[in-house]
């Protein structure tokens, strides 16, 4: 490591243009190429995912996505001839565009059920040839403006579905710009000087354009969800700039104590450094153990921020020291320059200072700190035992996107079930279950919960049939999900008794409940590997038993805090109308997973600089009260700065329009700030002072197998010297 910034900082030009070439480089191939996105959230083996495959094998023209052009006459009525004559000519236009299989009319034969009660609102549905992630974006997007040149004063047209959706989605935002100039903001504050401020947001944002290139690039060979190159953007700038802070501050430091320029940013790679590069490897291995999970939705969003995360450290142990090696001693102020051309070298001291009289009130009131610290974190959490875990829809979009108004009328003009229905799916063998898929579609269209059903179409080669129900409620509300269980393994198993006849149940929201059932059972398992991953990583780090359980217990908190956040704020609808969303919303099912994986790393990060402080006063001094008063007040401004960088980066998340991205960013936020002010600051030096002695505890049969890892130098040059102290612990 020594060796690695040493050269990086004496070669500075090369390793500058290095970096930023590649980031020209791969900015190019990335525009010429572009970005290919995956939507197709099936799995393979369920009701849902059979259904498809079933109309793709006999029935290639009914397994398209199918969206709605949803029309509103403003005056009269959708049947009037002048609304009536625009509408059908726009619809001969689309069903001629590229990639358009079929149009289904509100004023074909069977379009009695496309038009509201009132004949103010209609649709058509729109079939394309291919499912929404195999369509390319201009076929999409012609579909898009042929309808909207339709609209008159008197006509209002809107589109909705799932290819139209994934088209809007693209739509940038201004959230990673307002997440730069509050982290510049936040680190002047830090530092006060302007090249230490801007120095970690140049680190972090040359890391993450290579990243946002580089998940364009492997769009084409690995799926690619449409978040997850803005999720893995913004997850690297928080990160970026906490890491570099790290080094930054270090640095700092070793030049107000007297060390050259060079030494100096040495020094801080190869102490704080070590603790980046540990932080980083365990995000890493964290974000991609979600392909142990076996979903391929979740495989470009594990790249995308594992990519990410490994160039933002990458970037702060070798292009940071390059830039130190830049800025030179306007790494301080002008008025610490002074100060220390007037006064000499300024060795900094645990002893004074507003941190080392809050590490002091810890100490003095221990249990009742704990005991406040640990109710609040409850309370926060108490919300998580209400969590609805799905997927979100059209419903949820910004209100200005046409699929958000498709799907609002839609609502008003037929009931929130059409824009969620259910597919009846079967293959057939003969006109006898042809006869009883007929019989199967009358009797779930006659069940309560459901408001209409179209007649069944048969494939050209009489192999297989669809029906299409819909339900009397929106795609993401519970009693949808209660509905499509009762159909499953009540109403459709007693319809098709004695005929042979296998009926299933596809389509967008059965795809949705199957995808979130699936995941969330999966869930627990993952957690319980990062879990263990955490505590034996912490355990070889800190050579305890206690502090790696302590750690695994605080994580959980966090987690579960962060959770209870977001499902108050998307779950409840506490502050919904803040972020333009109507109503409420599930909590994304995969963002428990991405979350957990994320703050792993995260809180290993604050764990690791705070706990290797307060483990290198224990060997010096062995005295546990004066390591951990002395680790808190040498560590808590650096990781409280650093946490209040994060939460700005992540609340800048609210801006970007979609709601994912959105539940990211309070869930987040909520983490770091629970993570960074109460457990790190306050919960895990009281527990500390509480258990004394027994912090460093390690059997020592366990001590002689375990390998060591030196997350900081100086625990590396003092290891042999005090390990004596370590294993007599145990006396506690």
């Amino acid at each position: 490591m020594p060796s690695l910034a040493r050269w990086c900082f004496r070669r500075r030009w090369l390793v500058f243009a290095g970096w930023v070439g590649a980031l020209i480089l791969l900015t190019g191939l990335g525009r010429t190429v572009g970005i290919s996105y995956f939507t197709n959230i099936s799995l393979p083996n369920s009701p849902s995912a059979q259904a498809l495959a079933i109309l793709q094998h006999d029935f290639p023209a009914a397994s398209g996505d199918a969206d709605q052009i949803v029309v509103v006459a403003r005056n009269g009525s959708v049947m009037s001839a002048p609304v009536r004559s625009d509408v059908q000519a726009m619809l001969a236009k689309v069903r001629q565009l590229p990639r358009v299989a079929s149009v289904v009319s509100p004023y074909g034969p069977n379009g009695a059920s496309q038009v509201s009660r009132d004949r103010k609102i209609a649709f058509a549905t729109v079939n394309f040839d291919a499912e929404a992630q195999d369509l390319p974006d201009g076929a999409i997007n012609a579909v898009v403006h042929t309808a909207e040149a339709a609209r008159r004063p008197s006509l209002t047209v809107a589109l909705t579905g799932q290819a139209i959706r994934d088209v809007q989605s693209q739509k940038s935002s201004n959230g990673t710009l307002l997440g730069v100039i509050l982290a510049l903001i936040v680190l002047g504050l830090a530092f006060g000087a302007l090249f230490a401020a801007i120095t970690p947001i140049v680190t972090a944002l040359v890391a993450i354009g290579i990243g946002y290139d580089l998940t364009s690039l492997l769009s084409h060979v690995l799926p690619v969800v449409s978040f997850a190159p803005e999720l893995g953007l913004l997850i690297g700038l928080g990160v970026g700039i906490d890491y570099a802070l790290f080094i930054v501050t270090r640095h700092r430091s070793g030049v107000r104590a007297g060390q050259s320029i060079e030494d100096a940013a040495v020094n801080a790679v190869n102490t704080a450094g070590r603790a980046v590069f540990f932080a980083g490897l365990t995000v890493a291995v964290a974000l991609l153990g979600q392909f142990a999970l076996d979903e391929p939705f979740l495989y470009g969003v594990a790249v995308a921020a594992t990519i990410t995360v490994v160039l933002t450290m990458l970037a702060s142990l070798t292009l940071l020291p390059a830039l130190l090696g830049f800025i030179g001693p306007k790494v301080l102020s002008r008025g610490e320059r002074r100060k220390i051309s007037e006064t000499g070298c300024q060795t900094e001291t645990v002893t004074s200072g507003p941190w080392y009289r809050w590490s002091r009130s810890i100490e003095r009131q221990t249990a009742v700190r704990a005991v406040v610290s640990l109710l609040v974190l409850v309370v926060i959490a108490l919300p998580v035992f209400t969590l609805r875990l799905g997927l979100d829809d059209a419903g949820t979009d910004p209100a200005s996107w046409t699929t958000r108004q498709g799907y609002d009328l839609l609502a008003e003009g037929f009931g929130p079930g059409f824009n969620g229905p259910f597919e009846l799916v079967a293959a057939l063998h003969g006109p006898a279950d042809e006869a009883a898929f007929a019989q199967v579609v009358k009797v779930a269209s006659r069940q309560p919960g459901i408001v209409t059903a179209t007649p069944p179409q048969v494939s050209p080669a009489g192999t297989a049939a669809v029906a299409v129900l819909y339900p009397s409620t929106a795609p993401q509300a519970a009693q949808t999900a209660k509905l499509l269980d009762q159909l499953r393994n009540q109403v459709l198993p007693a319809a098709e008794a004695g005929s042979g006849l296998h009926v299933l149940i596809g389509g967008a929201t059965a795809i949705q409940v199957d995808f979130s059932a699936a995941l969330a059972a999966r869930l627990p398992g993952f957690v319980a590997v990062v879990v263990i991953l955490a505590f034996l990583l912490l355990m070889l780090v800190f050579r305890s038993l206690v502090i790696p359980l302590m750690a695994s217990v605080m994580n959980l908190l966090s987690v579960g805090a962060a959770l209870g956040v977001t499902n108050a704020v998307f779950g409840w609808g506490w502050g919904s109308s803040i972020l333009g969303i109507g109503g409420t919303a599930p909590v994304e099912v995969f963002l428990p997973v991405i979350m957990f994986s994320v703050l792993f790393g995260l809180s290993m990060d604050y764990e690791v600089f705070l706990v290797s402080r307060m483990r290198e006063q224990w060997l010096r001094t062995g005295d546990n009260r004066v390591a951990v008063t002395n680790g808190q007040a040498v560590t808590g401004r650096v990781i409280t700065a650093a946490g209040s960088v994060m939460i700005l980066v992540f609340l800048s998340f609210l801006l970007v329009d979609n709601i994912t991205i959105q539940q990211f960013g309070v869930g987040l936020a909520a983490a770091i700030i629970v993570d960074a002010f109460v457990v790190r600051t306050v919960l895990v030096p009281a527990l500390m002072h509480l258990l004394g002695r027994a912090n460093w505890w390690l059997p020592e049969w366990l001590e002689r197998r375990l390998p060591h890892l030196a997350v900081d130098v100086s625990d590396a040059r003092s290891r042999d010297s005090a390990r004596a102290p370590v294993r007599s612990s145990a006396a506690h």
